[in-house]
């Protein structure tokens, strides 16, 4: 998400700390840079050109003169460099190239297996990726970052998949290695639903600090951003609801191996299993969407009782974390009016009102392109860090 721009938390001892200001958009002359920063006038002169060196400012209209030599304001160029974002669901995969606003120059959506492994993966992004490029005129030398989002746990901090159940022959593979064979730019890897958070925060809750992102597909996880950051706990694990333990759901077995996991029983998985062994049938969580818009009852009561149940588990995070957003995402947000009144009913009626009275349970604005949002936005704020832009300066 978008790094500080207050002038009291950026580190302004070189001219990346400067640059966070900038960041907003906003133009500034050097006059209103010393103004808020409090750093001298040739500092601010000195850095300023700096960061027009690197391309990441450039000079917009002049300010309205009040006599004399009217001052030169500078803002930031977004379309100084370009992003790779990668979004790997099971079944399907996307990717783009954005500017440093995040804003889409090119994309391409594949029907692909995650199951056919990582180095098949790795061609055909690589592959993908440099035919995009080429398609909106840049060149791989103004890449300078690669967001990849993955259906599975991932440690972050190598950006290798960790016992990914859906992802046979993924396990630690070396995924920012493998593509940093053609590109020279930061790979940086996370799970899905984290960049589905971060994607859908950034598009359209910009002033959000504290929110879960719930993903409702074929399985359950969330995406947590508390405080204006992006909590993935210690090993990358933060937000796996979906595993949390249900007491209706006690004599049912989980993939995970375990029984009466809520996963086993609000899932769009298991809700088609209830479905088709209730005489509906539905063999995918589309399905399930499809009957529910269709007004067929026992879909739209199954969905209903879902969301019930996701939010008995949601009114425990309510209590841990106090969020101002529950947003519901993935294949089962499409049939959001059920599911999220069903959350809603359990989620107000069981938490303490000081924590919802401000609370909004809503579905996913940024809906089906959150996850390369989120991607393309994990490579920017990366490629835009302060300790990025003095690297580059030394280069």
């Amino acid at each position: 998400m978008t790094l500080s721009t207050d002038p009291h938390t950026s580190d302004l001892s070189h001219a990346g700390g400067l640059f966070q200001l900038l960041r907003d958009s906003r133009p500034r002359t050097r006059a209103e840079l010393v103004r808020s920063t409090g750093l001298s006038r040739p500092t601010v002169a000195h850095r300023i050109e700096q960061l027009l060196g690197l391309g990441l400012i450039a000079p917009v209209d002049d300010a309205a003169s009040t006599g004399g030599r009217p001052s030169s304001q500078f803002a930031f160029n977004p379309r100084a460099r370009v992003v790779v974002a990668a979004d790997f669901g099971a079944s399907h995969a996307r990717i783009a190239v954005t500017n440093l606003a995040g804003e889409l120059l090119a994309d391409h959506r594949a029907k692909r297996a995650i199951s056919t492994g990582p180095e098949d993966a790795v061609d055909w992004m690589t592959t993908t990726a440099l035919q995009l490029l080429e398609q909106t005129g840049r060149s791989i030398g103004e890449v300078v970052g690669i967001g990849i989002g993955l259906p599975g746990p991932v440690e972050f901090s190598t950006g290798r998949p960790i016992n990914p159940p859906i992802m046979p022959g993924w396990d630690r593979f070396d995924l920012p290695g493998a593509l940093k064979k053609t590109f020279s730019a930061p790979v940086l890897v996370d799970n899905d639903v984290n960049i589905m958070a971060l994607g859908e925060q950034t598009a359209a809750w910009p002033d959000a600090s504290d929110l879960i992102f719930v993903k409702v597909a074929t399985g359950i996880g969330a995406g947590i951003i508390s405080g204006g950051s992006l909590r993935r706990g210690s090993h990358g694990a933060a937000g796996d609801i979906g595993h949390v333990a249900l007491s209706r759901a006690a004599d049912i077995p989980c993939a995970c191996g375990n029984r009466g996991c809520l996963e086993a029983v609000a899932s769009g998985r298991a809700i088609a299993r209830d479905l088709t062994n209730s005489g509906v049938p539905a063999a995918t969580p589309s399905d399930v969407v499809r009957l529910a818009k269709d007004g067929d009852l026992q879909a739209i009561q199954a969905v209903r009782q879902a969301g019930r149940d996701l939010g008995e588990v949601l009114t425990t995070c309510v209590s841990l974390m106090n969020p101002a957003l529950i947003l519901i995402g993935g294949t089962m947000a499409q049939a959001a009016e059920h599911l999220v009144a069903g959350v809603r009913e359990v989620v107000y009626a069981r938490s303490i009102p000081l924590s919802t009275e401000h609370l909004m349970i809503a579905p996913s604005r940024a809906a089906g392109d959150a996850a390369i949002l989120g991607a393309a936005q994990l490579a920017i704020d990366a490629a835009l860090s302060p300790e990025r832009i003095s690297a580059a300066l030394r280069s």
